[in-house]
């Protein structure tokens, strides 16, 4: 056990995040086993998003992470399922909700950007 008080911060926190870590790892295991196991639309967008989730927090290389995938879509098309035609609902938005009498804002119209102006042209110097 440590003595000095920052390392035993620094054992709390390695455990914390030992476990954060476990805990992402094994959704990823149980997500690609289920993929594996029956693969549909579902599951394949479920195992992606575990493999994303898994290389943002640091614990797989992306370049693993891209081979993963690879073979997932490799997986789902052997199996004829479109890789990606999961539906994504959309939600309304919470504001819209909120003041139902509210006149909607018109979109302000995109301005051109200003034309540079060539720069003037120094006399030259004689000689």
């Amino acid at each position: 056990m440590p003595i000095i008080k920052s390392a035993k911060k620094r054992v709390k926190v390695a455990n914390k995040a030992a476990i954060r870590n476990s805990k992402t790892k094994r959704s990823l295991k149980t997500a690609l086993k289920a993929f594996t196991k029956s693969p549909s639309t579902k599951s394949h967008s479920a195992a992606q998003s575990n493999v994303d989730k898994a290389v943002k927090k640091g614990i797989m290389h992306k370049n693993k992470a891209a081979r993963l995938q690879k073979q997932a879509a490799a997986k789902a098309k052997a199996a004829g399922v479109k890789p990606g035609a999961a539906k994504k609902t959309a939600a309304k938005p919470a504001a819209a909700k909120a003041t139902p009498k509210a006149a909607p804002k018109k979109a302000a119209p995109a301005k051109k950007p200003a034309a540079k102006k060539a720069p003037a042209k120094k006399p030259a110097a004689k000689k």
